[in-house]
């Protein structure tokens, strides 16, 4: 999508650098620790599904090479997904590896389909997670149809040797309802 590259990079900032503050039922959603996919899981009711939208090889943008300290321009497996709570997109995640260490790592991201990344990233204990970081998302970097401003978004990267796999998280409006917040 040409249009995403017309869109400035966001500015992501660890809980303690977040100012203002959002409210405590959003913080405690953005910088909680645990498997977000576990948590949807309970919320949902196991009402949980994984809608992949987008998987393939592509130019990474600069906050993600940056963020998984690659070269400007590496080529990366990118795989974008809804998180669904009883069919409804409540989180749309991208996920995105350099190619350069993703290849020979024994991680088929290729193969996911509709299975959760997040559940093959924490029952892997080899992985190591980042400092979370939350920001406003770029409304141009979602897809059309979910398409809104400032909506809350997390990030972290998971690493395995040289291997970092970074994860995006961007909590939809029909979210928020849902887990009984008003953000």
């Amino acid at each position: 999508m040409p249009h995403a590259a017309l869109a400035h990079p966001p500015h992501w900032l660890t809980a303690s650098q977040l100012h203002p503050a959002p409210a405590a039922g959003v913080r405690e959603w953005l910088f909680n620790q645990e498997s977000l996919t576990r948590r949807l899981t309970a919320l949902s009711a196991d009402g949980f599904s994984v809608s992949p939208l987008v998987e393939g090889w592509q130019r990474l943008r600069s906050d993600e090479c940056s963020a998984l300290k690659v070269a400007a321009g590496s080529q990366g497996w990118v795989r974008e997904v809804y998180l669904r709570g009883h069919g409804q997109p409540w989180v749309f995640a991208r996920s995105v590896a350099a190619r350069s260490v993703l290849q020979g790592s024994g991680l088929a991201l290729d193969q996911l389909g509709s299975r959760s990344l997040g559940e093959l990233l924490f029952s892997d204990r080899a992985f190591d997670r980042s400092t979370l970081q939350a920001c406003r998302f770029p409304a141009a970097w979602l897809p059309t149809e979910v398409r809104a401003e400032r909506l809350w978004a997390r990030r972290s990267c998971f690493s395995r040797g040289a291997l970092g796999v970074l994860v995006v998280e961007v909590f939809l409006p029909e979210f928020w309802p849902a887990a009984g917040i008003e953000a």
